[in-house]
């Protein structure tokens, strides 16, 4: 199945180099945008800062929306195409097939991510990077609990079909805006404190963002991590990790065995 999905990927070269110009047009949006209301005597030091809160929080973000359209969506791209039940019958793993999907995408982002980083460091004089170790684990229980998240989405696009791709575009953004990937959280408490606190603080994604480039910015300046002690953050990351793959796959056998019984599983 992973292999499948590269051969996949590697039949539209195009598309490929597309998206990598957008995802750099993205993170110099985000990033000039930030610079442009810098003040202009603004120590070297405070850019790094902001340039690595940009590009770390960016980071998840891209590892979050990849494995949210390469697990959900590609069901329905099975759909479309007519191979979904004829896949179901064949006496491959379930749960491999699925996971399969974002193993191809997943070293495409990770490739892409050091290049963001790499672009963002060349721009702003250099990031700072602290605990990398710390912070590569915080990345794979991040990634680990985003599975969990695109399992439920692959049980809900067999029941919505189309309309799917609608719901995985709100959630990206949900994500991006309150889970301030390309901002630090103290910017949106300064918009609203409710945000922070009625939302933020009951995401896991933003204990991954805040503590994943906590770590990397390094957390003995007293400005980060923001939300809790990183000691509460990397163990909510942790939890997130290990119970959100095992509940989003509960979660998506009991949608994909009612549209069985249905027969409504390989239904365009």
């Amino acid at each position: 199945m992973s292999w499948k999905k590269i051969v996949e990927f590697s039949r539209y070269p195009v598309a490929f180099v597309a998206l990598f110009v957008q995802i750099f047009l993205i993170i110099a949006m985000f990033l000039f945008a930030a610079l442009a209301f810098t003040p202009p005597d603004t120590p070297p030091q405070e850019g790094q800062t902001l340039g690595a809160v940009v590009v770390y929080g960016f980071v998840i973000g891209l590892f979050l929306s990849f494995t949210l359209w390469e697990i959900g969506f590609s069901i329905r791209e099975e759909q479309t195409r007519g191979t979904l039940e004829a896949l179901y019958l064949s006496p491959a793993n379930k749960f491999s097939s699925l996971v399969a999907r974002v193993f191809a995408i997943l070293l495409w982002v990770t490739a892409v991510s050091a290049f963001a980083i790499f672009f963002v460091g060349s721009v702003v004089g250099g990031l700072p990077v602290q605990n990398a170790g710390l912070a590569l684990v915080v990345l794979l229980f991040s990634v680990s609990g985003f599975l969990g998240i695109a399992f439920v989405f692959a049980g809900v696009t067999i029941k919505l079909k189309e309309t799917a791709q609608f719901l995985v575009s709100f959630l990206q953004f949900f994500f991006m805006i309150f889970s301030a990937q390309f901002f630090p959280f103290a910017a949106l408490r300064s918009a609203s404190p409710l945000i922070v606190d009625g939302v933020s603080r009951w995401l896991p994604v933003s204990y991954s963002v805040d503590a994943f480039r906590s770590l990397l910015i390094g957390t003995e300046n007293g400005k980060f991590p923001e939300l809790a002690p990183i000691e509460v953050e990397i163990a909510i990351v942790v939890l997130f990790g290990i119970i959100s793959p095992i509940v989003g796959y509960w979660v998506y056998k009991r949608i994909e065995r009612s549209a069985r019984r249905e027969g409504t599983l390989g239904e365009y």
